[in-house]
């Protein structure tokens, strides 16, 4: 009996421990990714997607990627520093500046699908894609691009929706689960078997 006991505690305080430093992991790297930009490739050289940038960053990704157009996924907000920095930077760089507002916690209708795709293709390469974390809506933005402009996989497409970019995509846990419910609902307009 003791020993079932003894044997219990150890499997729970083992059980809490990888418990413990799987959540502080996941909060290095979630605080790695706002300290770095969140920056990465979408599609090779074409398209790159970052959380909110400071105008040095602008800067740098220009002069090391060439950026040409800027997708600004949180709507035109006249007045903010940020806003106001980066009209400016884009302005002095020849760097063509889009905003595009979406809430990370409301559903794309399938109008706004249909306008991100339109305004994502016709926007001068290499874009660079953001939104304040560059998590969520720059997720799903992302997906839309690679599976709507470039058709590709599935997979390929809904990794950009992961936790690899500091999506958490759980319902009732994550305000940006709709996301999630959107391209879960998109899935079989783009052309996915099974979806």
């Amino acid at each position: 009996m003791c020993r079932n006991r003894t044997r219990t505690r150890r499997i729970v305080t083992r059980a809490s421990i990888l418990g413990a430093a799987a959540f502080l992991g996941l909060v290095v790297h979630l605080g790695y990714l706002q300290l770095s930009g969140n920056f990465h490739p979408v599609s090779d050289g074409s398209v790159f997607r970052a959380a909110q940038m400071h105008g040095g960053d602008l800067v740098n990704w220009k002069r090391d990627y060439g950026i040409a157009s800027v997708l600004n996924l949180r709507g035109p907000k006249v007045g903010a520093d940020w806003y106001e920095t980066e009209m400016a930077v884009a302005d002095r760089l020849g760097i063509e500046h889009i905003d595009f507002p979406m809430s990370e916690q409301k559903e794309l209708t399938d109008t706004e699908v249909q306008a991100l795709l339109a305004v994502m293709r016709a926007a001068p390469k290499p874009l660079l894609i953001h939104c304040r974390a560059g998590a969520d809506r720059t997720g799903i933005a992302s997906a839309l691009y690679l599976a709507g402009v470039e058709g590709a996989s599935e997979t390929k497409a809904e990794r950009q929706l992961s936790i690899r970019y500091g999506h958490i995509g759980l319902p009732w846990v994550s305000k940006a689960w709709a996301m999630d419910v959107t391209w879960e609902r998109i899935e079989p307009w783009l052309g996915y078997p099974g979806s």
